[in-house]
């Protein structure tokens, strides 16, 4: 199997685990706190990974051009508003519709790449990522009344625009990121992927920072307090992120994504497991298709 495929599925579980501390963590603080604990409780670790490969293993320092800040710097604010936008979509009573159209995040991904970059994708990709959107897609509306025609025919609603508005930024973030990292000339693929990670990560903890001391001043004891909670959430995150931007390096952003899907069948798995919830007929189908996505993309 082939080393971006292992790196991506370790990257997704430990997304799954940073989710399920996140979700505790909304439990003592807003949105806003718990999305900023994942980047500022983060970048320690980031930092320690960069640290331990270029002074550790004595790897030279990487030079970085103005097209590798260009990318990181458009890929860590897109980042930032899909993110946003993703959880702003919860606070609508029809969000479903929002979240199925997120998930054409992969599709998205490929357009990017082709129209920023040239990358091509073959017919096998293609199908790949069309099954397991239909999957992610299934998944979201299992829980529901709302039908893939539902879907459909709300198009043009404000959710499902908001929804596919999250989808782009997310699509555009991982082809920046890629971007930025391959545009860094190094000897090491883990030293162009770390590097990215540690500026985006410093970026971003800096503009959620600047934001909570403006504009919600009240999250920041509520962040200190939980100071525990949010480090275990920070070394999740940052080590599944790291694992992205490896995968990135290695491989084409939408095939990426596709496998990063498998992070619903993890989601699953601890839903029954550890909290003993059911899973319907949809989401058994939803995570049918998703496997057979990867076993697509692996196969070709």
């Amino acid at each position: 199997m082939n080393l971006w495929i292992i790196i991506t599925v370790a990257a997704a579980f430990l997304q799954n685990i940073r989710s399920s501390l996140q979700k505790h963590l909304k439990n003592v603080m807003g949105s806003t706190g718990a999305t900023f604990v994942r980047f500022g409780f983060g970048l320690p670790f980031a930092c320690l990974y960069w640290l331990i490969l270029i002074f550790g293993f004595e790897f030279q320092l990487p030079e970085l051009t103005s097209n590798f800040f260009l990318w990181a710097t458009i890929a860590s604010f897109a980042q930032i508003l899909a993110t946003f936008l993703l959880v702003y979509l919860f606070s609508f009573r029809n969000f479903t519709v929002g979240t199925a159209y997120s998930r054409t995040e992969p599709a998205q991904t490929a357009i990017f790449a082709l129209i920023l970059f040239g990358e091509k994708l073959s017919v096998g990709s293609v199908m790949a990522i069309a099954v397991s959107i239909v999957g992610v897609m299934m998944i979201s509306v299992a829980r529901s009344a709302i039908t893939f025609k539902t879907i459909f025919i709300s198009v043009l609603s404000k959710t499902a625009l908001m929804g596919l508005a999250s989808g782009t930024l997310f699509g555009l973030s991982a082809v920046g990121y890629r971007a930025a990292s391959l545009s860094i000339e190094h000897e090491f693929f883990m030293v162009q992927s770390s590097t990215t990670l540690v500026y985006a990560i410093i970026l971003q903890t800096l503009a959620m920072l600047i934001w909570i001391v403006v504009f919600q001043r009240d999250e920041l004891p509520k962040i200190i307090k939980a100071w525990k909670p949010a480090l275990a959430v920070g070394f999740a995150g940052a080590t599944a992120s790291f694992g992205w931007f490896t995968a990135f390096t290695l491989q084409q952003a939408a095939l990426v994504k596709v496998v990063a899907q498998i992070e619903m069948l993890f989601t699953f798995g601890t839903s029954i497991l550890f909290f003993r919830e059911s899973i319907n007929r949809l989401e058994i189908v939803g995570c049918a298709l998703i496997t057979l996505g990867i076993i697509l993309l692996v196969l070709i």
